[in-house]
């Protein structure tokens, strides 16, 4: 009896040595099989907090071109205008992006009236402005979650809420 118990614990073992290597292996492919979303910026939206500082709001466009659903879990960013820095921020709410297609979000930027410099005439007056949104996306799909780097470039322009990628 004693043997066939060990034989019984050994082979346990194997299995979920051999599950933990599956998992892995098929972790480490997930990057393969996913194709990033994207992030197109649409509109800011400027609300002043004080004297020295505002609060934007940004409106993304994230297309999932993924034939299954992906749940964006987490999102770090900076935004910049007409080639400068203008902020950053983090979304913390997921988010469900449906296959193959395109969801609004809304993400806060925290930004210092010193940071805008020229690019809040232009958000103020219409003008259109380069925009460059970077940073890090964990997604989340049915076999697991993956991290990615991402940087978008396009055009702004206020007047129409309307921006267009490069």
């Amino acid at each position: 009896m004693g043997e066939k118990r060990k034989f019984e614990k050994v082979t346990a073992r194997a299995g979920l040595l051999f599950l933990i290597a599956l998992s892995v292996a098929f972790a480490s492919c997930l990057n393969r099989v996913v194709e990033k979303p994207t992030f197109v910026l649409r509109e800011v939206t400027l609300s002043p907090r004080s004297l020295m500082e505002m609060s934007l709001l940004i409106g993304l466009d994230v297309r999932n071109p993924n034939r299954f659903d992906l749940t964006l879990k987490s999102f770090e960013y900076k935004v910049y205008l007409d080639n400068e820095e203008i902020g950053s921020g983090r979304l913390e709410s997921e988010v469900l992006v449906p296959a193959s297609s395109t969801t609004a979000v809304q993400a806060p930027v925290a930004a210092n009236f010193k940071n805008l410099g020229g690019s809040l005439k232009a958000l103020i007056t219409g003008s259109d402005l380069p925009y460059k949104i970077e940073g890090k996306a964990e997604i989340k799909a049915l076999f697991g979650s993956l991290t990615f780097p991402f940087s978008e470039e396009g055009r702004l322009n206020p007047k129409q809420n309307d921006g267009e990628r490069k």
